[in-house]
């Protein structure tokens, strides 16, 4: 495995909450992508008040600490407190395929793992303790 990052999520502030963090820790953007980019080839609506809402944002404050966010796709179901996911970073599509299997085991599939616009193999789930994961390879590394 690469990595285990947060992922933070925001009720429509996550722009406004990074800019803090960045003027807190430094760093740079390293992405930033807002819902209305999406491709409309993925056939998922997005309002147009949230198209210009946070989809990803990734702030690099060095070379191993990345905090990455979103705004929530569902404010009504927002929580503040339950607003984080634990990213992991795979080395492989097979080594994501297994711990996606086994994290959602008793649990509840967000996103099932596939190949996405972004060009990262992904998939989001809620073990059977509500802890929420989001794993990922990065396709362009095979």
């Amino acid at each position: 495995m690469k990595a285990i990052q947060n992922y933070l999520t925001f009720n429509g502030n996550s722009e406004e909450a990074f800019a803090f963090y960045r003027s807190v820790f430094g760093g740079e953007y390293a992405s930033l992508m807002r819902f209305g980019e999406m491709p409309p080839e993925e056939n998922f609506p997005i309002p147009e008040e949230m198209k210009n809402n946070i989809m990803h944002l990734t702030l690099a404050i060095s070379d191993s600490l990345i905090l990455m966010g979103s705004d929530s796709m569902n404010p009504p179901e927002f929580s503040a407190g339950n607003n984080f996911s634990i990213y992991l970073a795979t080395d492989s599509k097979e080594e994501a395929d297994k711990l996606f299997s086994n994290l959602s085991d008793g649990g509840e599939v967000t996103m099932p793992i596939m190949d996405t616009f972004w060009g990262s193999y992904f998939g989001s789930l809620n073990d059977r303790f509500g802890i929420g994961w989001m794993i990922s390879f990065d396709a362009v590394q095979e």
